[in-house]
């Protein structure tokens, strides 16, 4: 019997089989999960229907996260068709081309404002739209960067602070729904090859600068932060909300960063 046996899962944000959304579904069903798939919009469906049909899933719809009727229509849509549902995936982020290839200080206000909004706000609305909708006991979890929140990660810019805003929504949002023994955690993971990547200046030297400097000294995969969202979203983590679990292969916990190139043995 799977670890989310009969459960019913959302995963909001897939984009294709490198997404981190696609690991966390993956693993969802292997651990007998009942799992529905949103993405942002038109240009993806080609890349996503496919993967939907791959693994026979019942319920995929698109969701623009900036548009409240489109947010509350997809929540009841998926009450219509689980029920209850027992977890829910925010997996969604965005920042301009350019916010991200400029200096921080050049940021502009409609570009702080589309980050803050699709990276940040939907998690807020999509947890009050889905919240009559959730059993008593379900799991919340959103995607997160750590070291570009709490640290400086170049050229990461407005999706740094983006993310900053986001474990913060973490925290407030469990401490709101604790009362309904409702568990809301985000997953920090270090970097990976995904669509979202591909916009970050200078991400091949930071991916590849992570397996050298990280004690595992590899590279984290989707299958890993899949295995990490189910426990998240099973009973063993009954006690656990309101945290920011590092998936990183430890990289978070290295003050001075040293390639395992360069250390010598005494």
């Amino acid at each position: 019997m799977g670890l989310l046996e009969g459960k019913n899962a959302l995963v909001f944000g897939l984009a294709n089989d490198k997404s981190i959304a696609w690991g966390i579904i993956q693993a969802f069903i292997r651990e007998g999960a009942n799992v529905g798939i949103s993405y942002a919009g038109e240009m993806l469906e080609k890349r996503v229907k496919p993967l939907a049909e791959k693994i026979d899933c019942k319920w995929v719809e698109q969701c623009d996260v900036t548009k409240d009727d489109q947010i509350t229509s997809t929540a009841e849509s998926a009450a219509k068709h689980f029920g209850k549902i027992d977890i829910l995936v925010h997996s969604i982020a965005f920042a301009g081309r350019d916010e991200l290839s400029r200096p921080y200080y050049q940021t502009s206000r409609d570009g702080f404002k589309n980050a803050m909004d699709i990276s940040v706000f939907s998690f807020v609305a999509l947890t009050n739209a889905f919240l009559p909708h959730l059993n008593p006991g379900a799991s919340i979890m959103c995607l997160t960067y750590g070291s570009g929140a709490t640290k400086v990660a170049p050229h990461y810019n407005v999706m740094g602070v983006a993310k900053a805003a986001l474990e913060s929504s973490t925290r407030y949002l469990a401490y709101d729904l604790g009362p309904q023994k409702i568990r809301v955690n985000a997953i920090s993971a270090g970097p990976i090859r995904t669509l979202a990547a591909a916009g970050v200046g200078g991400f091949r030297d930071m991916y590849k600068h992570f397996a050298d400097a990280a004690p595992l000294r590899e590279n984290v995969t989707i299958e890993d932060c899949g295995n990490l969202a189910v426990f998240l979203g099973s009973d063993l983590s009954t006690r656990m909300t309101g945290e920011v679990i590092y998936i990183d292969s430890g990289f978070n916990i290295m003050g001075v960063q040293v390639s395992g190139k360069e250390e010598k043995s005494e």
